[in-house]
């Protein structure tokens, strides 16, 4: 859910009107972030399985 809505929110951050007004929140890492976490998260379920 985290890199879905992360997600969400850099393509927002690209399409906006005013290009002068930047943002604080790195969209690209918490998506990166989260979907490494993902990955290790399944890789542990998998292999407790």
């Amino acid at each position: 859910m985290v890199a879905l809505a992360s997600g969400f929110g850099e393509h927002r951050r690209r399409r906006r009107r005013d290009v002068d007004r930047i943002g604080f929140m790195p969209w690209t890492l918490l998506q990166v972030l989260a979907m490494l976490a993902a990955v290790i998260l399944a890789s542990l379920a998998l292999n407790l399985r």
